[in-house]
Order: C-alpha cells, then structure tokens, then sequence
C-alpha cells in the first residue's frame, strides 16, 4: 500500500465534513429522514387513490402530491417575521418537527376510520409549510459550523443523500405497501423525522442566532444583483426541466412504443447518474464557482441533446445519465454561492426565499409540458428543453463574462 492510499480518507474534500464533532452526529438522522421521504413519494400517492373515488383519482393524486410540497414557499414567504433571530438547527429542527406531528396525525386518523381526502390534503398541507425553512436551516448550518473551503463538500452530502433515497425509498416503499398498507409507510416517514427533530435537538447547540430585525429574505436578494441573477438562473433551469417529466414518459410510450419497464429504467439511469454526480461534487472544491455553476448548465442542456434527437436507446440512456451526473452537482455549487455572497445574519432568509420560489420552478414547467407535448410532440418538448437550457447557459456565461 503507497502513501497515498494510506492518506486517502483524510485527503477526501468529504472528510472534514463526516468527522466534523457535530455534522457527524446529524448525518444519519438526515440518511433515516431522506429514505422515510423518498417512501413517502409512493405511499402518499397510493393513499390518495385508496381514498379517491375511482372517477377522481387522477386529480386528487397530483392534489394530495402538490400539498406535500408547495406550501412550503407560503411558508417562506410568510413567516420570515417569525423566522428571524432563529440558527440553522432550530429551523430546520422545527420543519422535522411538524413534519413528524402532521405525518402523525394522517396515520392516527387513518387507522381511526375518519380520514377523508380533504383531512389527507390538509395535514399534507400543514406538514410542508416549514419545508422552505427546514432546506434553509440545513445549509445555514454548514455555514455556521464549516469554513467556506468545506461548503461545497457538506452541500454535495446533502444532495446525494436526497438523490440516493429517491432511488431506494421508492421500491421499499412497494414492498412494504404490498405488505401492509400507504398509512404504516407514511408512519415509517414520520418516525424519521422524529428522528431527525431528536438529532437536532440532541446532537447540534442552536448555533449562530440570525440577526433580529434583518432585511428579510427577497429584499435582500431583490438588492443584491449577484444573489438575484442566481435566483433567477437556477429558477429557468429548473423550470426548463420541468417539462421533461411529461416529455419522456409520452416520448417512451409513443416514440419508441416501449412499456413503463423502459420508463423506470430512464428515470433509474438518471438517480444513478445523479448518485455518482453527488458523490464527485466534492472534488470540485478547488474550481471558480461561478464558471463551474454556469457550465453545470450548458452541459445539463447538451446531455438531453442525444434523447431528443431520437438516438439509440441506448446512447440515449447513456445521456440520461450523464444528465443526472450533471445536474447532481448544481445545488451543491448554487448553494455554495448563497453561504458565500450573503451576509451570514441573513443567509437563512435568504436561503428560504430561494427555497420558496425554487419549489414552484419545477412544477410550473411540468405544466407548461402539456400544452408543449401537444403543440410540438414529446420529442420537439425534449429538444425544447434542452436548447432553451442551452441558450440559458450561454447567456449566463455572457453575463459572467461581462461582470468579470
């Protein structure tokens, strides 16, 4: 064995990060509460559609789905007043919180025999109001407790553990519905973020209060032009990709008439991409963020290119998965730019403002994906996405170019 690899966990961009007195404390927390989340994305699903009336499922579906996550960015629109003064830990302590009491409350009512779809929707709804906050007190946290030089590793952790539970809870969540039922998987994701509120509260102090009386969130952002011209590039690329979720599955179905076998495959190889994308992230610690964050763009928008040209299956999948590869790494380096440019007494604020509106940027492009796939086909919606997420980072690069 050389001296390399006998160096080589503590010359990890990640080791500061897993053997940080407190981090590593929190860590499994957020892996429990990430997987009874990625279950979660079946189970809530298959319980609207138990409750629904045979007639109204598909709406009531994509209602039940919507109110697990949306009302976030009410809540970080309207409770900055309250939000303010809080550290990192607390906040996002607070979202697991009443995740866990909301989650709780579904699962009571259910085995009770009372739950109806307009108690189901209301509980969801309750249950995401602090989300916004929770995202913003996570990142709050690595700065609090981490030197810049560390922000992007620590991002890249979070990131990647979201990506991998997608990829594992969703399956889990299928067994254990087939032997069960949706209610003990929503219990499960409770007791995760129980778990998680435990962590917090056990494990981190309350850290560095934010600063009371601050700017909130958007009046920062609204006055700073760098923080704003990233609100506004990571919005349009997340908007761009929103289209893609209505795109594909018509473009597997009708393009290439293949099953849904072939649509789990293409989603599959985006999570794996997006998996080993997280994990590398790290290492990219030593390049200008800014350059690194547009080019993630450009090259997210030409790894979509092959699918929707019509290339083989399987270069297309190969793309799909470079896709994922590439867009894993944006969040971590958008982030970072945020814990950097923003003054530290304002950073949960503004961390939750971008939160609230980043949270409606993809479901506003899936919806626009309708009237696309019907105008210009899947295929034209796939190749519309990919230049116009081309264009995005050209003109970003532009911009870049011209502030430098």
């Amino acid at each position: 064995m050389n001296t390399a690899d006998r160096r080589f966990p503590r010359t990890s961009p990640y080791w500061p990060v897993l053997t940080h007195p407190k981090l590593r404390l929190v860590l499994p927390g957020l892996v429990v509460s990430a997987l009874g989340d990625g279950m979660s994305l079946v189970a809530i699903s298959w319980l609207a559609l138990e409750l629904a009336p045979p007639a109204q499922r598909g709406t009531w579906v994509a209602i039940a789905v919507a109110a697990y996550s949306l009302p976030s960015a009410v809540g970080g629109v309207l409770l900055g007043r309250f939000m303010t003064g809080r550290g990192g830990a607390q906040l996002a302590g607070w979202n697991a919180t009443l995740r866990a009491a909301a989650l709780t409350a579904i699962v009571v009512v259910y085995f009770a025999g009372r739950l109806d779809l307009t108690g189901f929707v209301a509980l969801l709804t309750v249950s995401s109001l602090l989300a916004a906050w929770g995202s913003a007190g996570r990142y709050t946290l690595i700065a609090e407790l981490l030197p810049t030089r560390h922000h992007l590793p620590a991002n890249a952790v979070m990131t990647t553990v979201g990506e991998f539970a997608t990829i594992v809870g969703p399956p889990v969540a299928g067994v254990l519905i087939g032997w069960t039922n949706a209610a003990v998987v929503i219990a499960v994701d409770a007791v995760s973020f129980m778990v998680l509120a435990a962590t917090y509260r056990l494990a981190v102090t309350a850290g560095k209060p934010v600063e009371p009386g601050g700017s909130g969130g958007f009046r920062t952002i609204r006055h700073d032009r760098t923080l704003l011209g990233l609100l506004g590039l990571t919005f349009l690329f997340f908007f761009f990709f929103g289209p893609v979720y209505v795109a594909l599955p018509i473009h597997v179905a009708e393009d290439l008439h293949a099953s849904a076998t072939v649509l789990g495959v293409y989603f599959t190889a985006f999570g794996v991409g997006a998996v080993i994308g997280g994990i590398a992230t790290g290492y990219l610690r030593r390049l200008p963020l800014w350059p690194t964050t547009v080019g993630i763009v450009l090259a997210s928008g030409t790894a979509w290119l092959p699918l929707a040209l019509g290339a083989p299956t399987a270069v297309a999948l190969v793309s799909v998965a470079i896709a994922g590869a590439v867009w894993a790494p944006y969040m971590p380096t958008s982030m970072a730019l945020f814990q950097r440019d923003t003054p530290a007494p304002r950073l949960a604020q503004v961390l939750a403002a971008n939160g609230a509106v980043l949270v409606v940027a993809v479901p506003l492009g899936t919806v626009l994906g309708g009237p696309l796939v019907t105008a210009i086909g899947a295929r034209g919606t796939l190749l519309a996405c990919a230049l116009a997420t081309i264009a995005l980072g050209v003109a970003a690069l532009l911009a870049l170019g011209r502030k430098g």
